[in-house]
C-alpha cells in the first residue's frame, strides 16, 4: 500500500480543497490518541514525584530515576525502533508498543517496591521510543505530502503539546482525588482500545525494506543516546563539573562520532549517511530540537517561579499552564495551515520570533501575584508560537523522502524531540542557578529565573533564524517543497 491509496488524488470539481476521506479520520482519531496519551505520560507523575516516593519508600536522591529512567529508554531507543518500523512493519511495531505500554501501566499502577516502579518506567519509556515513530509513519504515509499531511502533523504536534499540559494537570487531580497509581492506570483503557481498533483501521503492515538491521550502527546510536541522556541529566542535577556527569558526556559524544563513521561503511546502514546530510532533514531537526528544548525548560523555569516565587501548589500550578495548552493547540490548528500557504521554512520563521518576543516579556516578571496575568498571555502567545515552529520541523523534517524511509524520518524527529526535552531543563537550571548564587529569597531566585528567561529567547531567535536562512532555496537545489 501507498499513501496515493489512501488519500483524494485530486481537488475536487470546482477547486475545492482536499479533503479527509471517513476511514482517513478514523486512522488520525485513532493515532493522534495514542500520540496524545504518549505525551501525557512525560508528565503526568512530575507533581506526584514525592507521593509516589514516600509511598514506595524511594530516598530523596534516588526520586528522580522515576522520570529519568522513562526518559533513558525513550530516547535511547527511538531511531532504532523507527528503523525497525520500516524492516518489519509499522503497524506491528505500534500494535506492539501499545501492548506494552498498556502493561507496563498496569505493572507501575500496582507497583509495591521501588524496582517493580522503575522497572515499569523502563518499559513504558521503551513502548513510547516505539510507538510514536510507528504512529508518525503510518500517520505520514497515510497523508501524501501537501495540505492534508501538514494539517494532520499540526494537530498531531498540538495535541502532542497539549498533552504535556495536560498530563501535569490530570497528575495533580488523580493525586490529589484518588492516588498516585492511578496516573498508571489510567493508560490501560486507553491502550486497550487502541489495541482492539488499530488491526482494523491501519492497513500499513507490510515490511517496506528488506535490508537486515545494522548492529553495529544500532549499538552505536543506542549507546551514544543513552549516554548522552544520562549526563545531561546528572549535570542538570549535580552540574557540569560532575565527573559522571562530563565521563557520560563525552562517552556519548564518542559513540555518536562513532555511529557517523559506521554508517558510511556500512552496506545498509541504520541511517543512510546521504540523509543525514539533507538540508531539510539537518536544519527541520536542528529547528525541532530548539524548539522542545526552550519550551519545556520554560514550563520548568516558570513552575519554579510560580512555586518558589508566588507560592503555588502543585496542582494550582499545572492548571495554571493550562493556558499553554491552549496555545499549543491553537498553534498547531494554525500550523498546519500556515506551511500549506507560505511554507515551512516561513512558519519556522514566524514561530520562532513570536515564541521569543513572548518569552522576553516574562524578564519583566515580579514577585507580586499580579504579575501571573502577563505570564498567563505570554504562555498562550509563545504557546502558538512554539507549536508553529514544531510544525514546520516537523514537515521539513519527513518531507522529500520515500515512504520505506519516514519510519526512519519520524524516528529521528522523535529522536530530536527527546533530546531536547532533556537538554533544555539541565541548560536553563544550570544558568538560573550560577544568576541566583547561593540566594534562596524569592528575589534571588526571580532573578536566575530572569536571566535563564533572556538567554531561552535568544536561543529560539537565533535557533529558527538560522534554521530559516539554511533552508532558504539555493539555485537550481530541488523544488520549493524540497528547500523548505
Amino acid at each position: 500500500m501507498t499513501s496515493t491509496t489512501t488519500v483524494e488524488t485530486a481537488a475536487r470539481p470546482g477547486g475545492a480543497k482536499l479533503r479527509m476521506t471517513p476511514r482517513q479520520k478514523l486512522v488520525l482519531t485513532l493515532l493522534l490518541g495514542s500520540q496524545f496519551m504518549i505525551a501525557v505520560d512525560f508528565s503526568i507523575l512530575n507533581v506526584a514525584l514525592p507521593v509516589v516516593g514516600e509511598g514506595l519508600g524511594f530516598s530523596l536522591a534516588s526520586l528522580q530515576w522515576i522520570a529519568t529512567a522513562f526518559a533513558l529508554a525513550a530516547a535511547g531507543f527511538t531511531l532504532l525502533f523507527g528503523r525497525l518500523a520500516d524492516l518489519f512493519g509499522r503497524k506491528r511495531l505500534f500494535i506492539g508498543g501499545m501492548v506494552l505500554l498498556g502493561l507496563s501501566s498496569a505493572l507501575g499502577g500496582l507497583a509495591t517496591t521501588p524496582e517493580v516502579l522503575l522497572t515499569a518506567r523502563v518499559l513504558q519509556g521503551l513502548a513510547t521510543a516505539a510507538v510514536t515513530p510507528a504512529g508518525l509513519a503510518l500517520l505520514t504515509t497515510a497523508f501524501r505530502e501537501g495540505p492534508l499531511r501538514d494539517r494532520a502533523l499540526g494537530l498531531n504536534g498540538a495535541l502532542m503539546s497539549a498533552g504535556f499540559t495536560t498530563g501535569a494537570i490530570l497528575g495533580g487531580l488523580l493525586t490529589d482525588l484518588l492516588s498516585w497509581r492511578w496516573a498508571f492506570f489510567v493508560n490501560v483503557p486507553v491502550a486497550a482500545a487502541v489495541v482492539a481498533l488499530a488491526p482494523a483501521l491501519l492497513t500499513d503492515s507490510r515490511i517496506v525494506c528488506k535490508h537486515r538491521i545494522d548492529v553495529p550502527g544500532a549499538i552505536t546510536v543506542t549507546g551514544g543516546l543513552l549516554a548522552l541522556v544520562y549526563g545531561l541529566t546528572r549535570a542538570g542535577e549535580s552540574g557540569l563539573s560532575d565527573p559522571l556527569a562530563l565521563a557520560a558526556l563525552l562517552a556519548g559524544a564518542a559513540l555518536l562520532v562513532a555511529f557517523w563513521f559506521v554508517e558510511q561503511r556500512s552496506a545498509a546502514p541504520l541511517v543512510p549517511v546521504r540523509i543525514m546530510r539533507r538540508r531539510t532533514v539537518i536544519w527541520g531537526n536542528a529547528a525541532g530540537l530548539i524548539a522542545f528544548a526552550t519550551e519545556t525548560s520554560l514550563v520548568f523555569l516558570l513552575t519554579l517561579y510560580l512555586q518558589e516565587v508566588l507560592g503555588y501548589s502543585p496542582l494550582a500550578t499545572g492548571l495554571a499552564f493550562g493556558v499553554l495548552g491552549l496555545g499549543t493547540v491553537a498553534g498547531g490548528t494554525l500550523g498546519g495551515r500556515a506551511v500549506s500557504r507560505y511554507g515551512s521554512r516561513a512558519t519556522i520563521l514566524t514561530g520562532g520570533a513570536v515564541q521569543a518576543a513572548a518569552t522576553l516579556s516574562l524578564v519583566a516578571l515580579g514577585t507580586s501575584g499580579g504579575w501571573l496575568y502577563l505570564l498567563l498571555a505570554a504562555t498562550f502567545v509563545g504557546g502558538v508560537g512554539n507549536m508553529l515552529l514544531i510544525v514546520g520541523f516537523m514537515v521539513t523534517a519527513t518531507s522529500g523522502l520515500p515512504d520505506s524511509e519516514q519510519g526512519l524520518a519520524t524516528g529521528l524527529a522523535t529522536m530530536t524531540q527527546q533530546v531536547g526535552i532533556t537538554l533544555g531543563i539541565p541548560v536553563m537550571s544550570a544558568v538560573a542557578a550560577a544568576r541566583a548564587g547561593t540566594g534562596t529569597t524569592p528575589d534571588a531566585v526571580l532573578s536566575g529565573i530572569t536571566g535563564a528567561v533572556l538567554v531561552n529567547s535568544g536561543l529560539v531567535l537565533a535557533g529558527s533564524l538560522l534554521a530559516a536562512r539554511a533552508l532558504a532555496p539555493s539555485g537550481a537545489r530541488g523544488t520549493a517543497r524540497a528547500t523548505q
